[in-house]
């Protein structure tokens, strides 16, 4: 794989660049935002790895930078920092996923995996997904609810476009780390919860019917309520 690792600290950069290149990647390297903006936007990789504290620009503005530039490499973000806000930040900021320091090189290289493998969910044959008056064109990256455009994160979107594809199947906290995802939480945060609420206020808050719901012990089903 083709790797661009964005990190200030030479250390920690050196320690990523020797190990995978061990395992026959080619890896190049940035020390600062500007830099790594410039390798990230004029260069094709597979992933990029991306500190949250450079100088200049900081992994947080660059993730978003490159995600409204159209740039859709797989992020993996390293920090320091390990709440469920700065990992929400993050995940809002079009990270997909995040790890923190210090860290086993074992668990980088899986989370490299992870987040660089091709989704395995089939498209819709139509592109369209519904359920009531919510609809989501998968082409088009478009969700409306009662013809109003519902603006959604990259993350809010796929979870989304999960439950649109398990509606009335109450799915666990667990099944939607690993599938929406493809990483495995810690049972002591609450990542999942927030996303949903996240998506619970712009899909349901302002319509009827209700269809996001929890289901207290078990996780969250897409219905129709009654």
């Amino acid at each position: 794989m083709k790797i661009l690792v964005i990190e200030d600290e030479p250390k920690v950069a050196a320690f990523i660049k020797q190990g995978l290149e061990e395992q026959s990647s080619l890896v190049t390297l940035a020390s600062d935002g500007f830099s790594g903006q410039k390798l990230a936007t004029e260069n094709q990789y597979d992933a990029i790895v991306l500190d949250l504290m450079l100088p200049y620009i900081n992994g947080i503005d660059l993730c978003k930078k490159l995600r409204s530039q159209g740039i859709r490499t797989p992020i993996l973000m390293l920090t320091a920092l390990d709440t469920t806000d700065d990992k929400v930040l993050g995940f809002e900021a079009g990270a997909d996923d995040y790890l923190s320091k210090p860290f086993e090189f074992k668990e980088l290289t899986a989370r490299l995996k992870a987040i660089t493998k091709r989704g395995s969910i089939a498209p819709a044959a139509s592109g369209i997904l519904s359920i009531a008056d919510l609809e989501m064109n998968i082409e088009e990256k478009v969700v409306k609810r009662s013809g109003k455009r519902i603006d959604l994160t990259a993350k809010e979107f796929g979870l989304l476009e999960f439950f649109l594809r398990n509606q009335k199947r109450v799915i666990s906290r667990a099944e939607i780390s690993e599938k929406v995802w493809d990483i495995h939480f810690d049972t002591g945060t609450n990542v999942i919860d927030v996303y949903v609420n996240f998506l619970r206020k712009k899909i349901d808050k302002d319509f009827e019917p209700k269809l996001l719901h929890t289901v207290i012990g078990m996780g969250y089903v897409l219905k129709i309520s009654n």
